[in-house]
């Protein structure tokens, strides 16, 4: 059983405190960014930064579903989402970038073993780079 990951970066006209600010939004702000992967968004606990807890149900292939019930911890520069029902956790990081910022989404989990291993650390982290990039996408739109 490996690590699989997969990890995304766009550049927005934001400053840093704003874009960290706008990601760890769970209440407006997220569910405006999330693509169509993602049904059944709720906030279960909290809404904005650190202690916030949330949940959604990700596709990310056709026969590939995730529900995930998320545990929000924030720092200076990043936000960190841990999946208590996998080993699945999403870290968005912020750094300045000119007048703007840079956010990168990665997001790494604990892949199967064997063959089906092989498979999964191929093919899950480009389907997830697509989401990433559309997710990303939305939030420098929203920033904008």
């Amino acid at each position: 059983m490996g690590q699989v990951s997969a990890s995304s970066s766009i550049a927005i006209s934001a400053d840093p405190q704003r874009a960290l600010e706008a990601i760890a939004d769970y209440e407006t702000m997220r569910p405006r960014i999330l693509s169509p992967h993602y049904s059944d968004y709720k906030v279960i606990e909290g809404g904005k930064g650190a202690g916030t807890v949330a949940e959604w149900t990700l596709k990310a292939a056709e026969k590939r579903t995730r529900n995930v019930h998320a545990v929000v911890t924030v720092s200076d520069s990043m936000v960190t989402e841990r999946d208590s029902n996998s080993t699945m956790v999403n870290t968005w990081t912020v750094t300045p970038d000119g007048a703007g910022s840079q956010v990168t989404l990665r997001t790494s989990w604990k892949g199967a073993g064997g063959v089906a291993g092989i498979f999964e650390g191929i093919f899950a982290p480009l389907g997830l780079k697509k989401i990433q990039a559309e997710v990303l996408g939305n939030l420098q739109r929203e920033l904008a």
